[in-house]
């Protein structure tokens, strides 16, 4: 038995060695912002910047972790989908969005816990959710 699971362990390391090959989730850039979001509110802004932006902006600060397989890729999907779906540093590209952003916001949706369950400082209290929320009801 204790030579089975030695080379289970092998095996395991092997693969998380291989891994670490593939290409997809290294290409950590931050294309230039091309229009920011024309907050209105500096507070709200500073809650979009510490809940929102790492997925949603162009200015995604990549971590040590995102540069390890397999995490690298799912936080590589995450930063791809997030962008597409709103960013705001192409706000040229995403105008009309911030009413449905607002209410993803209010109802809980985003940020998601496997986000803020890592960082804490995104969770946002329920006053954070408001003021974030009207602010982007206000976003043209």
């Amino acid at each position: 038995m204790r030579r089975i699971l030695s080379w289970v362990l092998v095996g395991l390391v092997v693969l998380f060695g291989v891994i670490q090959l593939v290409p997809y989730g290294r290409d950590h850039s931050n294309p230039p912002v091309t229009q920011e979001a024309p907050w209105t509110d500096p507070q709200a802004k500073a809650i979009a910047v510490k809940a929102c932006y790492d997925c949603h902006s162009n200015q995604t600060h990549w971590r040590w972790y995102a540069s390890v397989a397999p995490v690298s890729w799912l936080n590589q999907r995450d930063v791809n989908t997030g962008r597409e779906r709103l960013n705001f540093s192409e706000w040229d590209k995403y105008a009309g969005r911030g009413t449905e952003a607002a209410r993803v916001v209010s109802e809980g949706e985003m940020p998601p816990w496997f986000y803020w369950i890592i960082h804490w400082s995104a969770k946002l209290s329920a006053q954070e959710k408001t003021t974030l929320s009207d602010a982007l009801k206000l976003l043209p």
